[in-house]
């Protein structure tokens, strides 16, 4: 039943998000190429046929799997390892919440990330469009970013919602949160 919940992200199920987790860890740069190509180069559209691949797989096999892969190098061709960390971080609440399993993220872990996302350069998460003009400012940890209107909150929910998700609304403050929000509504 937990597998089937809707998660955070789109249309996915919570099985769904951990088969897209797994999908780069498993395949072959071969067939991420032709999917790219039968996709004209549209990532998004890669990335859903590819996961949906991957998402066959029983739960029991996706979670084995990723155990076996937990110290792959993986990294997106032309980015560093913050994209997949923070691709990690954010799949990893869209699962949390909805199934109402909460847990801290490493503080050290989470402020690579939203550095990540502020900078406007993780742009499958956010676009810098979404991200520019804004002050962000962690009530939890020593971290800001940013000019602008300030959007106030924990550093999860400041993540969450720089990569779109609404859900994290209700955690954060300023005059800030009402251009986010119309940017993600838009």
């Amino acid at each position: 039943e937990q597998l089937r919940t809707p998660s955070l992200c789109g249309k996915w199920t919570v099985h769904d998000v951990a088969a897209h987790l797994l999908m780069p860890l498993v395949t072959p740069m071969s067939t991420f190429m032709e999917a790219m190509v039968t996709s004209f180069f549209n990532s998004d559209k890669a990335n859903v046929k590819l996961t949906k691949a991957v998402s066959v797989r029983s739960a029991p096999d996706i979670a084995s799997a990723m155990r076996e892969r937990a110290d792959h190098p993986f990294k997106p061709p032309g980015s560093g390892y913050e994209a997949p960390l923070t691709d990690a971080v954010v799949h990893q609440q869209d699962i949390r919440r909805p199934l109402n399993r909460r847990t801290d993220i490493d503080q050290e872990r989470l402020e690579v990330c939203l550095s990540y996302v502020a900078s406007g350069k993780a742009k499958a998460v956010a676009a810098s469009s979404r991200v520019s003009g804004l002050q962000f400012q962690a009530t939890d940890l020593d971290w800001t970013a940013g000019d602008g209107a300030l959007i106030r909150g924990p550093g999860e929910a400041l993540l969450l919602a720089m990569a779109g998700r609404r859900v994290a609304f209700d955690d954060l403050d300023g005059p800030g949160v009402a251009v986010l929000r119309e940017r993600i509504d838009g």
